[in-house]
């Protein structure tokens, strides 16, 4: 796919890998030209990513951005609603993002910093005043642990030898920084949050939202209905993709 420029402002940078990251990579570009037409959007294919650690490509986000006010977004995500007011905070305060589903750093077993933040990277608004943090974050990545490890419900295992979001937290906190907290309707999980308000601003998974959610929440940001309480297992699950890998693969093409 070719960059799309108008003006260097305001934009979208998208960053992906693998053999199946396009099919994603259009359904979100798809979307998010529903609600931002004449928004510019630059991609960054990753030509030779080191296995195992894709993630690491992402650090690079700011270089990679022609733009003054950049928004990134991970390749699962569907835009559902207007996003400018993730420009509008990041314009503000340098950098805006959302809390991670697991909210703490304690998953990554670092002693000292249990309790403190872990962000979501995968839909994160920014400019150049939050520069500090991504050098330290590319810093980091290569000298600091990364490797998760947490549970399901019923205690079976799960993890990940690397992470992303680990040094990006310490990033925050090398740099005294504070980022624009997002609502959780800029960057919703379904598994992980089944109960929100409509209407959604960002759909982050591989499957495709149920057809009830896009017409509540579409009628939501319309001004149609008021903020709407939902529940995704009610509502409907989420629809499967005809296109989504099986999850090893996933994890390959794009994370959290």
């Amino acid at each position: 796919m070719k960059s799309i420029s108008q003006n260097d402002k305001r934009g979208v940078v998208y960053i992906f890998w693998g053999n199946k990251a396009e099919t994603f990579l259009k359904r979100s570009v798809r979307s998010l030209q529903i609600h931002h037409p004449h928004l510019p959007i630059h991609y960054h294919r990753v030509a030779s990513p080191v296995p195992g650690r894709e993630l690491r490509e992402k650090i690079r986000m700011k270089s990679i951005s022609p733009f003054q006010t950049t928004l990134y977004l991970d390749i699962d995500t569907i835009v559902m609603g207007n996003l400018d007011y993730a420009f509008e905070q990041a314009e503000r305060f340098g950098l805006a993002c959302a809390i991670n589903e697991c909210p703490w750093m304690r998953r990554y077993c670092q002693p000292g910093e249990e309790d403190h933040t872990e962000y979501n990277t995968g839909v994160m608004s920014f400019t150049s005043a939050a520069g500090a943090v991504f050098d330290a974050w590319e810093m980091l990545e290569s000298t600091t642990t990364s490797a998760s490890s947490w549970a399901m419900p019923d205690r079976s295992p799960r993890g990940s030898a690397y992470d992303d979001q680990a040094s990006f937290a310490r990033a925050l906190r090398m740099c005294n920084f504070n980022p624009f907290v997002l609502p959780v309707n800029f960057n919703y999980r379904p598994d992980f949050s089944p109960r929100a308000f409509a209407p959604l601003k960002v759909w982050h998974d591989y499957r495709n939202p149920p057809a009830g959610l896009v017409e509540l929440s579409s009628a939501c940001e319309r001004g149609e209905r008021p903020v709407t309480l939902f529940d995704i297992n009610v509502i409907a699950p989420p629809r499967p993709n005809p296109n989504d890998p099986p999850p090893t693969q996933a994890s390959q093409i794009e994370s959290e």
